[in-house]
């Protein structure tokens, strides 16, 4: 039976202009995504959600506002990593928040510094370049859910090579 450790993230939106919040991996230069993080035994979804934004981006429950919820989103880790030892991949629950506090609020040195940097973006903004390709099929339903937004796999070098 496969494993899936469960997972939320945090999708910051800012209300007044629909951008979103996305981190650049701290180690990885082409890995962008949400405040994130696994759920510790014996904590329920919405504490896991305010320990990871505070560890993650240093920003407290007080700055921003769970306006929906989704969950079920599910992928196995590249070339059959597993997690711990345990989980060949996460399934997810992501917690769309509008976002109250000022930029200055954000703080990428906060815990283990996991992130090196951020940017707010308009949701039909992202690529999926931006993420490892074990991803893909999650962000494509992720943001098609949330923002009714159709990311579009990018092509790889050697597709249409061998066109009629």
């Amino acid at each position: 039976m496969e494993n899936y450790r469960p997972n939320v993230a945090a999708i910051l939106r800012k209300p007044k202009s629909g951008k979103i919040l996305i981190c650049q991996r701290r180690g990885q230069s082409s890995c962008w995504h949400f405040p994130q993080g696994g759920v510790g035994k014996g904590e329920d979804l919405i504490g896991a959600l305010h320990r990871e934004v505070r560890e993650e981006i240093g920003v407290g429950p007080e700055k921003y506002t769970i306006v929906s919820c989704r969950t079920g989103y599910r992928y196995k880790f590249d070339e059959g990593h597993l997690k711990k030892g345990l989980f060949c991949g996460q399934e997810q629950t992501y917690f769309l928040c509008d976002y109250f506090g000022k930029k200055k609020s954000i703080s990428l040195n906060t815990h283990v510094q996991e992130f090196k940097g951020a940017m707010w973006i308009f949701p039909s903004e992202f690529r999926l370049e931006w993420i490892p390709p074990f991803k893909h099929a999650v962000f494509i339903q992720l943001f098609k859910d949330f923002f009714a937004v159709n990311l579009v796999a990018p092509v790889s070098v050697y597709e249409n090579t061998f066109c009629d």
